[in-house]
């Protein structure tokens, strides 16, 4: 509309089916229809961005049975940026958003696992944060970037999976009320070695508290909620030279309990892996192969993300990739 003002209107439409060879299955059907109304102002300093999403989902079930009521939601957010000075790239940031997730097609309706009864989760998301940027010419390190966020987050009927009479066979149930506290921070590399040769390494630490406030009276009220760790974080480095790549890759997920009920039979340990992989890339004319060797689980933890379902121990893959 001006230099310092845009406006954008969308709509999608999506239509989303589930089938399965099971005995009384209902064979769910969803339309969902989001439109949105967005506007933005550039200023020198100051970036300012407002939007509205309105979503409509309607389900319906070939075969008997109750399908989820219709929804008609209207979420907003808004987004500040503030650049300080116009010479160093710092960024500070905040945001609010509200958030509607309709449950899923499988949450819903797949046999034995899915709750026609489940309601929409609902969020309101709270953030700060701050990013800084800075490139070199003349040393090693090429660039580095250096990012850290403060959030809090207020979920209603929080939608989580939740194991029924044995570990077996689980369901999908809500959490009524579940606040998240939480900091993210992050720091990425790029390294010049040589003339050929990159090299970038990224890091990551995340600490969330999730807790459960839905029933005051409920011994565990304000307990962690079910697989959700305090401390987790990952580190990456990615090393490239003329056809060749070469990357290594730790995740660590800290302790967590498999139930609201924080009690020691709950309790679930701490656990990482150690992914690796080796790539090739050649020209065939106009067209390029590229050959990688992946190692996943290098050092062969034995591990759990969910209790009594063990994870592959170390594995291999071989991936042949032709692009034309």
């Amino acid at each position: 509309l001006t230099p310092y003002w845009s406006l954008n209107l969308s709509a999608d439409w999506q239509f989303n089916l589930l089938n399965a060879n099971l005995k009384d299955f209902v064979y769910p059907r969803r339309n969902t229809g989001l439109f949105a109304a967005a506007t933005a102002f550039h200023f020198d300093c100051i970036q300012l961005q407002a939007s509205v999403l309105g979503t409509f989902v309607s389900d319906r079930l070939k075969e008997n049975g109750q399908p989820a009521s219709d929804k008609l939601e209207w979420t907003p957010s808004v987004i500040l940026s503030y650049r300080p000075f116009k010479k160093i790239d710092l960024n500070f940031r905040a945001f609010y958003k509200q958030i509607f997730r309709m449950p899923t097609l499988n949450d819903l309706y797949y046999t034995f696992v899915g709750n026609a009864y489940l309601d929409p989760e609902y969020t309101h998301q709270y953030n700060i944060g701050v990013t800084y940027r800075k490139d070199f010419k003349n040393l090693w390190m090429k660039h580095i970037e250096l990012q850290a966020d403060v959030y809090y987050n207020e979920v209603k009927n929080k939608i989580v999976a939740t194991p029924t009479s044995n570990f077996f066979r689980w369901t999908m149930v809500n959490l009524g009320e579940v606040e998240i506290r939480g900091i993210d921070v992050a720091v990425q590399t790029n390294w010049q070695v040589g003339k050929e040769a990159l090299l970038s390494g990224r890091l990551n630490y995340t600490y969330q508290k999730a807790q459960d406030f839905t029933d005051p009276d409920n011994e565990f009220y304000g307990g962690q909620i079910p697989y959700i760790p305090w401390h987790s974080g990952s580190a990456a480095v990615n090393f490239n030279w003329r056809s060749w790549e070469a990357s290594y890759s730790f995740i660590y997920t800290g302790e967590r309990y498999s139930s609201q009920a924080n009690l020691p039979v709950n309790y679930q340990p701490s656990w990482y892996t150690s992914d690796c992989s080796l790539s090739k890339r050649q020209r065939i004319r106009s067209q390029e192969l590229k050959l990688t060797l992946e190692v996943n689980n290098l050092l062969n933890q034995q591990y759990e993300v969910v209790s009594c379902y063990p994870m592959p121990g170390i594995n291999f893959k071989f991936i042949v990739q032709y692009m034309f």
